[in-house]
């Protein structure tokens, strides 16, 4: 099969920029990996609640989710103040309608003291996500329960599962993009090497990934030991699941894609192949026929493929959860194809205009129409998806995956300028002859085939360094005829001397082709020199007979210069088209921009949905929802009178919104001395919610101190704490902090 060759240096460049869009997806992708994944569904109650007090014990432990998530029987435990598991060992389940519940049964009689609930789960759209708090019965005591330090889906394997999914989306948009750019807008790019080797790289990249991410999914979901990765029994588990599903059903239909990408590359790259010289013309009716099958199986083909490989994302992720499935399963599915569609077609694009023979401008005009196809279906597709996940105005710019979205949009609009350039671009474009892209092609054979045969040569190092200088020579404005004589020269240098016959033996046309009969005199004169030079001629040795036998050493030698030639002259003529030269500089750009879009595509679906966050903001008080800690606040006061300036030491515990919590006070003169004053207030006002102010007594517990019990906070979130503080009847100061209570 003929094909567009690539130099290794060209060929190691573009390895070079597969790899650094790859990692450059990968590390970003990393760094969202790198901390606990953004938890998709959250807790957002419990009974008892976080920090309660219950007089007796609960017969069970009860946990409420922001939407549908995946427990097993070791997903809830309940540790006592030991730290020794106490519950049943057996998952509840108590969903009903809308409402996701599960619970842990508790054994009858246990003792008074503080118990911790450790819970796993993994959401519906694939995430781990983790927690633990705790309850007293009777009243609060020391405990030793241990629960895990690191949050599901963290640490070093949560790094490595957020490469591996980042890879994944890049693997499968070269794969996608670049085999639909060859089938739909540039047949003749099935013979191009950098073409062939960006496909291939994007199923490679994706089922590499795939078996990876399957293989990191018992660690990912449940210990976050690395090790755990060769668990047989977890793996068995994780097929099961959901997430697994999707990944085994990822892998087959990779093995389907694989025979596409041969077929491809190919039976169908053959029928774009030139006649070669000598070659009985092929029946063109037959050979159109054929290429009309082919790129229709291709497509039918590749369509449900990619289908396939789309829905396998949208049945584990975002898409699969929350409100109408139904429809935005198929949407998710239009969004991806589009995005592979458009941004692989532009890596193909690339690839074709920087490392292969000049791109038809019909080729060119083709992928315009699709890419502008393409976004208007990213358009569509993702304001639904965008509605879908955000809900509101106020979340774009309240939340995490608001800005995100933001920004993502911000590189779609500045992708979709770079694009319009380039369709400027295109249409100053000149059309390139039809004798051209096989000339090109047949160069890139010229090559293939002199390599193999210097491979052979035993002065094959001479013969590269030989191709290499007649490179540079011929890209000088005046270089035919001089890289010609350099060249040929050079190839005189590496072999024996010769003398030749000939027109072009002397001063050279600047053509640098040698015939079949110059090379067989080279080949017949060499011996005779040799022998002349001889000092003794009666032990001269005789001569074998070569004039039927040409030098192929010689032969490999010339064919690798004239390819050199060729390809040196394809490639200035090429550059010298400034209209060529300005799309292929604007299409960089965009591919460059479209890199960023990927990396933040990836962390975006890596972070919880702005829905759901402001489902727990409204759940807390408008305030993200915090685990209960104990407050301790130093408010500095002065009433302005004798003896008014103090300092207010202020603790509540457990700063629950759950549990009743417990309020102590102790004023200080300025040199840290207990004082008294007639009157202190406290109250607490939550403007959120519009509640308060809700007074707290506090009795006096000594010189200087108070305290107040049974202080209720409904509500989680930030409320401000007033506290007025009369040192006599006429001087009294009111001083206001903020104070945050968690569940």
């Amino acid at each position: 099969m003929v094909t567009t060759g690539l130099r290794p240096g060209r060929s190691a460049v573009l390895r070079l920029l597969v790899v650094t869009v790859a990692l450059a997806g990968a590390l970003l992708g990393g760094l969202g990996g790198a901390a606990p994944a953004s938890a998709h569904a959250a807790l957002t109650g419990s009974t008892p609640a976080q920090g309660a007090v219950v007089d007796r014990a609960p017969e069970q432990v009860a946990l409420t989710f922001s939407e549908g998530v995946a427990m097993g029987d070791d997903s809830i435990r309940v540790l006592d103040p030991k730290g020794k598991r106490v519950d049943r060992g057996k998952l509840l389940k108590l969903s009903s309608g809308n409402v996701v519940k599960y619970g842990a049964g508790l054994p009858a009689g246990l003792g008074d003291g503080t118990y911790t609930v450790a819970w796993q789960a993994v959401s519906a759209d694939s995430h781990p996500v983790s927690g633990a708090f705790t309850f007293s019965v009777g009243a609060p005591s020391k405990t030793t329960a241990a629960v895990p330090a690191q949050e599901a889906g963290g640490g070093l394997v949560g790094a490595l599962y957020g490469i591996a999914r980042a890879l994944a989306y890049t693997g499968f948009v070269l794969l996608v993009g670049g085999a639909a750019f060859v089938v739909a807008c540039r047949p003749a790019a099935a013979l191009v090497r950098s073409v062939q080797r960006l496909v291939v790289q994007g199923w490679a990249l994706l089922t590499g990934t795939t078996v990876a991410m399957l293989l990191l999914r018992t660690p990912y979901t449940g210990s976050g030991d690395l090790a755990d990765v060769f668990d047989l029994g977890g793996l068995q588990q994780v097929l099961i699941t959901k997430p697994g599903a999707a990944l085994v059903s990822r892998l087959l239909l990779l093995a389907a894609a694989a025979l596409l990408v041969a077929v491809l590359f190919g039976a169908y790259a053959r029928t774009q192949e030139p006649a070669e010289p000598g070659e009985e013309p092929r029946d063109a009716t037959a050979l159109a026929r054929q290429r009309k099958d082919l790129a229709f199986g291709l497509g039918v083909g590749g369509l449900i493929i990619a289908i396939g490989l789309a829905a396998t994302w949208a049945m584990a992720e975002h898409a699969s959860t929350g409100l109408q499935t139904t429809v935005a399963m198929p949407v998710d599915v239009l969004h991806l194809l589009a995005v592979a569609t458009w941004l692989g077609g532009l890596a193909a694009l690339v690839a074709s205009l920087y490392w292969g023979p000049p791109v038809e401008r019909a080729a060119v005009h083709r992928f315009s129409r699709i890419a502008f196809g393409s976004v208007l279906v990213l358009v569509a597709t993702g304001v639904y998806q965008s509605w879908r996940q955000v809900g509101t105005w106020r979340a774009l710019t309240d939340t995490t995956y608001g800005w995100l979205l933001l920004l993502k949009a911000g590189l779609v609009v500045v992708l979709v300028g770079i694009a319009w350039m380039s369709r400027r671009w295109t249409g100053r474009l000149a059309e390139v002859p039809e004798a051209e892209a096989p000339a090109a092609e047949g160069t890139g054979a010229a090559v293939t085939e002199g390599a193999r045969a210097g491979e052979k040569a035993d002065a094959s190092e001479g013969v590269e360094k030989t191709a290499a200088d007649a490179d540079v020579e011929a890209g000088a404005e005046t270089g035919a005829e001089k890289a010609t004589v350099g060249v040929s020269a050079a190839a005189t240098v590496t072999a024996a001397p010769t003398r030749t016959t000939g027109p072009g033996a002397e001063g050279g046309t600047g053509s640098g082709t040698v015939s079949g009969a110059e090379s067989k005199a080279a080949a017949d004169d060499t011996p005779a020199a040799s022998a002349s030079d001889a000092p003794d001629p009666s032990k001269a040795t005789p001569t074998p007979d070569t004039t039927d036998t040409p030098n192929p050493t010689r032969a490999a030698q010339l064919a690798r210069q004239q390819a050199a030639l060729d390809s040196a002259r394809t490639k200035r003529e090429r550059d010298a088209d400034p209209e060529r030269l300005g799309l292929r500089r604007s299409v960089l750009a965009e591919a460059a921009v479209a890199a960023v879009v990927l990396v933040v595509t990836t962390v975006l679906t890596a972070t919880e949905p702005a829905r759901t966050e402001e489902a727990v903001k409204a759940a807390s008080g408008g305030q993200p929802a915090t685990a209960a800690r104990p407050q301790a606040l130093t408010i500095p006061f002065d009433t302005g009178g004798p003896h008014g300036k103090g300092t207010a030491r202020l603790a509540l515990a457990p700063g629950s919104s759950t549990a009743a919590n417990t309020l102590q006070l102790r004023l200080t003169d300025p040199s840290g001395k207990a004082m008294d004053v007639p009157e202190v207030k406290i109250s607490f006002t939550q403007k959120a919610k519009k509640l308060g102010p809700l007074p707290a007594v506090p009795r006096k517990a000594g010189k200087g101190r108070w305290r107040a019990s049974g202080v209720r906070l409904p509500v989680p979130g930030q409320w401000q704490l007033s506290l007025v503080v009369r040192t006599s009847d006429i001087d009294q100061v009111t001083e206001i902090k903020n104070v945050k209570i968690g569940r």
